[in-house]
């Protein structure tokens, strides 16, 4: 009688008349939180996120107990337990998905608790961005509003994410607190990158371009090469795939999938997926199963088909994971991938100024909607940089949005958006993975609020104005040009008159954050993308400028503002987020970059 009794007094406590629960007043805790004795590591771990996030906004202490308070009390219950099932018997948390959530209040409890493992994680997430206010938007840059009272109104919330595998796969958004904290699971074979405490991660054995490694050429090939592709008449390893249609050549990578998963027993997903490069094998027995179908995917949905059927009594919670990439890229008319395959459609010909739905992507779609009818599992793996220079302008800030409302229209179940992964400075690049990461959650959401909410909350509300009307400028000036993921000369938003604009809205940008150094070090970190872009093509737009009669808006010797640049790539001491290093996939550095720019003094005339 006596702890039904305090299960009354706790869940009937001392509520606001209006309908709202009281989490401090004035600097003082009004409520405990409360969490079960046998709570996992993560719901433990999301208990100590709330509790810390709560200290830092209201000044008070939220100790955690685990047993119940001896007096009633307001209580927010954390993940789910004996206090949670009676508090809230109405919640069947044996039916919450692994990332379902609710947010719940009956009486003076507030009910914050998902499904396992990560569930209670990403309750306590949306509770403290939702209903308190907290932005994570970088690892370095957190919006913390401090109020020494806090309510929150009566909630009755139940999410879960769209995409069940979400990787906004950007340099700015590997830290795995970030990750854990913007509900990003993906964890590009890399399991250190998220680890069990911090909810863990969907990961891939393999990921990516798996043939060779699979069946390495250096091993196999002088023994069997009529596992490799038959190409203009001779079997070959180079820059060429595997032959599909081999019987033995079947058994023998499904064997090393066998081996490969049981050395790795965590593992939920594996790739068995075509190499970067062309080269199919035209054999016969290949031809004829890519003719009949029309694609040449049906030979490679066929081979995964057979070996996802071979290994799923063994590994029954595994997916083989393939491409429709280049080649593959359009689906079979009617050989249909097996429920755990997944199909990874890769976007890399699109135009990414423009959303899928866009005429200019009309081929894509199309492939987009037939493999939406043939898979039970279809993943997008996106692209949105330029991986020929991550620093310079890339205009599809807008399209992200777009782009990831139709992946939910056509049944996607999973995004991988590849930008500038090889180190800090890329272009937009917190923006991008903030933003993505909350359109990967629930794409329903205005992307360009989301966009507006981080200039602000990233650059200041002096500089976001002016930074915002930067990207409406690249925007426009990109209208009706082909946007792919390599640089292609002449774009439309690197004209000298489309820069000399640009490069007065950043210098403007960089005067209204002056005083405040790190608002400081993020606005002149992101203006280097236009200054690259004037000392790339220097020569051509000071003709530009000559031929129109214009002013040049910056220092006259090439040299000088390659020195400026450099300073900023520089960094600052302690602050690694702002050192640049690399600028484009290749590796390309600073140093190599500028080392021209630097030989001569080039001045205007």
């Amino acid at each position: 009688m006596k702890t039904i009794s305090l299960l009354i007094l706790i869940c009937l406590g001392d509520t606001l008349a209006r309908g709202e629960l009281v989490i401090a007043r004035q600097g003082q805790a009004a409520c405990v939180i409360v969490q079960s004795p046998a709570a996992t590591a993560v719901d433990q771990h999301a208990a100590t996120e709330l509790a810390w996030h709560l200290h830092l906004i209201t000044g008070a202490d939220f100790p955690i107990q685990t047993n119940l308070p001896a007096q009633a009390t307001n209580a927010l219950i954390v993940g789910p337990g004996p206090l949670a099932a009676q508090c809230f018997p109405k919640v069947n948390f044996a039916r919450l998905g692994p990332e379902e959530f609710v947010l719940r209040t009956s009486g003076s409890s507030l009910l914050i608790a998902g499904g396992t493992p990560r569930g209670t994680l990403y309750a306590v997430n949306h509770f403290l961005s939702d209903q308190c206010g907290v932005r994570w938007w970088t690892p370095w840059a957190t919006n913390l509003p401090h109020q020494a009272t806090l309510r929150v109104p009566n909630l009755n919330v139940r999410q879960q994410p769209v995409f069940e595998y979400r990787e906004p796969f950007w340099f700015a958004g590997f830290d795995p607190l970030w990750k854990s904290r913007n509900n990003v699971n993906g964890v590009n074979a890399e399991p250190r990158l998220l680890p069990p405490e911090l909810g863990g991660g969907i990961t891939y054995l393999g990921f990516a371009h798996t043939f060779y490694p699979l069946v390495p050429p250096a091993k196999h090939f002088a023994a069997h090469p009529e596992w490799y592709s038959l190409v203009n008449g001779h079997r070959t390893a180079a820059n060429a795939q595997l032959c599909l249609s081999n019987p033995q050549l079947r058994d023998f990578v499904t064997s090393q999938v066998r081996a490969m998963l049981r050395a790795a027993p965590d593992t939920k997903i594996i790739s068995v997926s075509q190499n970067d490069c062309g080269g199919a094998c035209q054999c016969p027995a290949c031809q004829a199963i890519d003719q009949a179908e029309g694609s040449a995917s049906a030979s490679v949905i066929t081979f995964v088909n057979y070996i996802a059927a071979q290994i799923e009594p063994e590994f029954p919670g595994v997916a083989v994971d393939t491409f429709a990439y280049q080649y593959t890229r359009h689906p079979p008319r009617t050989v249909k991938p097996r429920a755990n395959v997944i199909v990874r459609l890769c976007s890399i010909e699109c135009n990414f100024h423009a959303p899928w739905d866009d005429p200019s992507n009309a081929a894509f779609l199309t492939d987009l909607q037939g493999w939406s009818k043939l898979c039970q599992r279809l993943y997008v793996w996106d692209y949105t940089t330029d991986f020929a220079n991550y620093v310079l302008p890339h205009p599809n800030w807008f399209t992200l949005g777009p782009d990831a409302r139709l992946f939910a229209q056509y049944h996607v179940r999973g995004v991988f958006s590849e930008g500038a992964y090889q180190g800090w400075g890329g272009e937009m690049g917190e923006l991008r993975a903030w933003v993505l990461a909350q359109l990967f959650w629930n794409p329903q959401v205005d992307d360009r609020a989301l966009i507006q909410e981080f200039l602000t909350g990233y650059y200041g509300p002096a500089a976001a104005p002016l930074i915002r009307r930067y990207l409406d400028l690249e925007d426009d000036a990109a209208r009706g040009f082909y946007l792919g993921c390599y640089t292609r000369p002449h774009a439309p938003y690197r004209t000298f008159q489309v820069l000399s604009a640009a490069e007065q809205l950043w210098q403007q940008a960089e005067q209204a954050v002056v005083g405040d150094p790190d608002l400081s070090a993020r606005v002149r970190q992101a203006h280097l993308p236009v200054r690259l872009a004037w000392l790339r093509d220097w020569t051509q737009l000071r003709a530009e400028c000559l031929a129109q009669k214009a002013v040049w808006s910056l220092p006259d010797s090439r040299a000088e503002v390659a020195r400026q640049f450099a300073s900023v790539c520089a960094g600052m001491p302690g602050q690694e987020w702002t050192h640049v290093t690399v600028l484009n996939e290749s590796g390309l550095t600073v140093d190599q970059f500028l080392a021209p720019c630097l030989a001569g003094e080039q001045r205007n005339p």
